[in-house]
């Protein structure tokens, strides 16, 4: 029996074609790397976009395929549309329709908008049926609380009264499984649609829940594109009103899949006072605002610390520089999330602090912070969605 390696992926894909190719999938160049971690092989197909729709059968083909092969466990495969400049984007599914008698306390993102654009336009603007709007949490630099803080900020939009899910997109190093205090895996239905897993009300989906927590993750970038698309697309999230992003740090390949394929409503960006972590934080903001993305303020992690004993306030990174950098740009500055014990303990343990104490000072902080982005996609909501072109 022939052990299973990346060439005998390749070779078996040499056996698909397509209904009107030439030549097969892999002398065609539309296989990308092959990555194969636990048993379970990941790599992706590249397609014109204007025919991915119609070339969905040739995933399925090597999917199966793949499958078949020993000593596979699974397989992710998924098509890659690269657009040309100045190509029409692929067209994008529809919504289902929803359920008849359900409602809201809260008022709709899209409220001031006529019936029809709500029920087409607008929800189908985020890319993924039932998602009204798709917010990522980004930095410029790791180490400066960005998944505590879009942890928090999700559950803060679900104690204001939102329909929430978060999407762990650091592909790299998930970390929403521990700071959910989730484990296990999810389940798979009809059509691999996987259904995501669920704590505190709030829908979840993270590579953390695929793969073991020690395995590393050497990815290239089709292989990235590949499990952000399948996560947000292959996924059964069912009506939200916004899905939270929580992207790696920096301004990589996740990010820019992200501008590409989903029409975001915005940007949160992460920041601590010091003037370092602001000056990887601006290469963020940057890049949002080359690919058009709308960046909805800046929050200013760990912005001061109060002593437990005596109460007194340390500035130990500084503080406000955040809020200069959001004034000087021109963005909104969203708040300052100081640096407690209770904030790194109850995300540790799994219970972030909106949750584990809601009447708490912190989590007022990030439901006042909840309260400044949605306001923020609101104004925003009636807008087209740029179509953005990489050079």
């Amino acid at each position: 029996m022939a052990e299973l390696s990346r060439d005998l992926v390749i070779e078996a894909m040499k056996g698909i074609r397509g209904p009107d190719l030439e030549s097969n999938i892999v002398d065609l160049g539309m296989v990308s790397d092959v990555f194969i971690s636990d048993a379970k092989v990941y790599f992706s197909i590249n397609v014109p976009a204007e025919r991915a729709q119609e070339l969905e059968p040739l995933r399925q083909a090597a999917e199966r395929v793949v499958k078949a092969l020993p000593g596979v466990k699974g397989a992710v495969v998924s098509l890659t549309a690269e657009r040309k400049q100045g190509s029409a984007p692929p067209p994008r599914p529809q919504p289902a329709a929803p359920a008849h008698g359900h409602s809201h306390s809260h008022a709709h993102p899209h409220s001031h908008a006529p019936a029809a654009a709500q029920a087409g336009a607008q929800r189908t603007k985020a890319g993924v049926p039932g998602i009204d709007a798709i917010i990522a949490v980004a930095s410029g630099k790791g180490g400066v609380g960005k998944s505590t803080t879009a942890v928090n900020l999700a559950l803060a939009m679900k104690a204001n009264g939102l329909r929430v899910g978060i999407l762990d997109a650091d592909v790299y190093g998930p970390s929403m499984p521990r700071l959910l205090g989730i484990n296990g895996r999810p389940q798979q239905i009809e059509n691999r649609i996987i259904v995501p897993m669920e704590n505190y009300g709030i829908k979840v989906m993270s590579m953390g829940f695929l793969v073991d927590e020690g395995t590393a993750m050497i990815w290239r970038g089709p292989m990235v594109q590949s499990a952000l698309m399948q996560m947000l697309r292959e996924v059964a999230w069912g009506d939200l009103d916004v899905l939270v992003v929580d992207m790696p740090p920096g301004t990589g390949d996740a990010q820019l899949t992200m501008a590409q394929q989903v029409p975001l409503s915005g940007a949160v960006i992460v920041s601590t006072p010091q003037d370092l972590a602001l000056i990887d934080a601006r290469k963020g903001l940057n890049m949002f605002n080359k690919v058009e993305v709308p960046v909805l303020g800046i929050v200013e992690n760990m912005s001061y610390f109060i002593a437990p004993d005596t109460g007194n306030r340390y500035d130990i990174f500084g503080h406000g520089g955040a809020k200069a950098e959001a004034e000087t740009i021109g963005v909104p500055f969203l708040g300052e999330v100081p640096l407690t014990m209770s904030i790194r303990e109850t995300s540790d343990a799994g219970t972030p602090v909106v949750v584990s104490e809601p009447e708490g000072p912190q989590a007022k902080v990030y439901r006042d912070i909840a309260t400044k982005v949605w306001e923020q996609v609101k104004t925003r909501a009636g807008r087209a969605a740029p179509t953005i072109v990489f050079e």
